[in-house]
């Protein structure tokens, strides 16, 4: 299993990221690469490009339904609508996302074709703990801490373990989502000192508590880091409670699990 940071910019695109995006392919015991997209945050869909074949694209899964992690969703439509290389057999692609994906979508989209996404994207509703399956992937949502509903990814394969946190601040199921994680990929938009409000976001301290809580994770890496942070500051709150190495996540830069 491999990860390719599309986008990792928090909250908006920012001067060298898209917002968050990432791509996560494995292949099974034949041979055949699969490819998931965790968010598709708005400007992650000419990124995603870059590095695959829109057409091979397997399943997206959506951690909740703010613009910087759906948004992008209009563009693949489009993509998959009006393409002159697609037939018209070519199936309907899994879209996983909270309760009202598919309303969420189509307002997003608007006007009178809103509603023909579902032409093209199947959507499908998490339900929370319940693990899909898709291809060598078993993805599991587990419900995290943020003002709309959320989950957090678990993703497995190959007997490892890519944990993404989505957008939260501390809860216990961090504990549930990160323990023994390969990766974990965390929120750090906010900046202890100076963000006070509390149950929308992770600092770079609070999400290496939340690893060493959670116990056994192997590497620890903040995204979701807006334009306007530091990113050392970031990795020196979560160095002050992670022992080991604290990563950035890079845009375009691919990293094994």
């Amino acid at each position: 299993m491999r990860m390719t940071v599309i986008g990792c910019s928090g909250s908006f695109p920012g001067p060298q990221s898209p917002a968050s995006c990432y791509l996560v392919q494995a292949e099974d015991p034949d041979g055949r690469t699969w490819s998931i997209v965790l968010d598709l945050g708005n400007g992650a869909l000419g990124v995603l490009q870059r590095h695959l074949a829109l057409d091979a694209l397997d399943a997206v899964l959506l951690s909740h339904l703010h613009p910087d992690h759906c948004l992008d969703v209009c563009g693949l439509y489009v993509t998959r609508k009006y393409a002159p290389s697609r037939g018209a057999d070519d199936g309907r692609l899994p879209v996983h996302g909270p309760r009202g994906v598919e309303r969420r979508m189509a307002e997003a989209y608007g006007g009178g074709e809103g509603s023909a996404l579902a032409g093209q994207l199947d959507y499908r509703e998490w339900e929370a703990r319940r693990p899909v399956r898709i291809g060598p992937f078993t993805v599991t949502p587990v419900p995290v801490n943020h003002p709309v509903e959320a989950y957090g990814l678990r993703v497995e394969a190959d007997g490892q373990a890519l944990a993404y946190s989505g957008d939260t601040d501390s809860c216990p199921e961090l504990s549930e989502l990160f323990a023994g994680a390969t990766l974990v990929l965390a929120d750090s938009a906010f900046v202890d000192g100076r963000d006070d409000t509390r149950d929308i976001h992770l600092t770079g301290s609070r999400a290496a508590a939340a690893a060493v809580e959670a116990g056994g994770v192997q590497r620890l890496m903040l995204t979701h880091i807006p334009s306007w942070n530091d990113p050392q500051v970031c990795r020196a709150q979560a160095a002050s409670v992670w022992t080991g190495e604290v990563e950035l996540a890079e845009p375009e830069r691919t990293y094994p699990l």
